[in-house]
């Protein structure tokens, strides 16, 4: 135990000095690199040879004159940063309008609370997990033990989470054939964070081979539009910005196995062009879309209430200059905290309310049937409650008027009523095709 605690030690002074560096390095790099390489000679006229040349005396100065526009502009944008990408999904032509089903939602909702439970077995139930999940060992499962209570079909998703887009989505599309033949069952998706982008995807790109297979989709806290977060670290032509990035590839290649494209995937930029080229069939499958805001309140800051359980694969050689191993080491991981912070980072930067990592605006799907609730939850409340024995307790009004005290919907139900709501919209859409009733799929 203390070869572990001194290994952890050297990590973190490591990690603290690679950061130390970066910010010395913020607003010096460009600057000396640009002295190291001078811009080219500057010639009076053309074939005179007495302006062919510039004094040494000048060049240093020519290269700092050369220098400032290059530098200012680097400098603007990192400091406009997402704020022109931000809600790029809401101002663009063309696309599908967005319905709100809070209200549906909510009705929902309290009705599962209350034992209503009316999801059909008729389908095959895929929860579809994000960004590091392969180092959250409770992601999801005690949804899926909570739909298996109940008699459904529920799987989890086994992806490499840290890998792209592309890659997850051929994954997914030879797991939902899998499901589909082995059952005979249509596949109900949900995906919450990256995991809602790798599961549009593969529908996106896959739709001839996955029409027949797939009923429905709702991502949770997806970054469909983008990520802020991940764009701003990852943004060429900003300040540091090679810097930035080598801190990426060290905490996502080296240190968790992942793949720094399964960052880059998030950036507005790259959503964009896979947008541009991948249209999701938002007309002929039903489409949710949930999104929520982070509570910034004092107490989420000071506290580790929310806490996540996450593991470490290994610790790289050259702490202590051998491999620890190939056991994994459990953390512990306050992300309500760190969510908390980072929403109230986007909004005073932004003025954009958040999750903490995806901006409510980004997370809404064209064409989808989106749901808003006002209850604050992070980006990881999805995480942390699969870990939690204690449930937070809220207070409603009873049909009497009064007051009465209760425990507040756990990640479990939140995701029964968003595919009971999928299920409801999908028997619209098939009602409004006016297919015989011979071709309509069975709900």
């Amino acid at each position: 135990m203390d070869d572990l605690f001194t290994h952890l030690a050297a990590l973190t002074s490591y990690l603290s000095r690679k950061f130390i560096h970066f910010i010395e390095d913020l607003a010096l790099r460009d600057f000396t690199r640009t002295r190291r390489f001078p811009p080219p000679a500057i010639s009076s006229e053309p074939g005179s040879s007495s302006g062919s040349m510039v004094s040494e005396n000048n060049k240093g100065f020519c290269g700092d004159l050369f220098l400032v526009p290059r530098f200012v502009s680097r400098v603007r944008r990192t400091l406009r940063g997402s704020s022109e990408d931000i809600g790029w999904l809401e101002r663009a032509e063309g696309l599908p309008p967005v319905e709100d089903g809070t209200a549906s939602f909510l009705a929902l909702l309290d009705g599962i609370r209350r034992g209503e439970h009316s999801l059909p077995s008729c389908f095959v139930y895929l929860l579809v997990p994000g960004l590091f999940s392969n180092h959250s060992p409770l992601y999801f499962v005690n949804t899926k033990r909570f739909f298996s209570k109940m008699g459904l079909a529920c799987h989890i998703a086994r992806i490499h989470s840290e890998a792209s887009v592309e890659k997850n989505a051929w994954e997914l599309k030879n797991y939902i054939e899998e499901l589909y033949w082995g059952s005979g069952k249509r596949v109900m998706i949900l995906g919450h964070s990256k995991g809602g982008v790798d599961a549009a995807a593969a529908i996106s790109v896959y739709w001839c081979d996955l029409q027949p297979m797939v009923a429905g989709l709702a991502v949770v806290q997806c970054p469909y539009g983008g990520s802020p977060i991940a764009s701003d670290i990852l943004r060429r032509g900003q300040v540091a910005d090679g810097e930035a990035r080598k801190m990426m590839e060290f905490l996502v290649c080296k240190l968790i196995k992942g793949d720094i494209r399964a960052l880059e995937d998030l950036t507005y930029e790259r959503r964009r062009e896979f947008l541009a080229r991948h249209e999701l069939p938002w007309e002929q499958i039903p489409l949710v879309s949930f999104h929520t805001e982070a509570s910034a309140a004092p107490g989420v800051l000071a506290t580790m209430s929310h806490i996540a359980h996450a593991e470490l694969p290994w610790l790289p050689s050259f702490v202590s200059g051998a491999s620890v191993g190939s056991h994994r080491v459990p953390v512990v991981v306050p992300l309500a905290a760190a969510m908390a912070a980072s929403a109230i980072h986007l909004r005073l930067r932004y003025g954009e309310r958040s999750d903490g990592l995806v901006a409510r605006r980004d997370a809404e799907v064209p064409g989808s049937t989106a749901v808003r609730p006002t209850r604050k939850l992070d980006h990881a409340w999805m995480v942390y409650s699969s870990s939690r024995r204690r449930r937070r307790r809220c207070r409603r009004r009873s049909f009497a008027g009064e007051e009465v005290a209760e425990e507040e919907a756990d990640a479990s139900e939140m995701c029964e009523a968003l595919l009971t709501l999928l299920v409801q919209i999908g028997r619209k859409k098939t009602t409004s095709r006016r297919r015989p009733f011979n071709q309509l799929p069975i709900y």
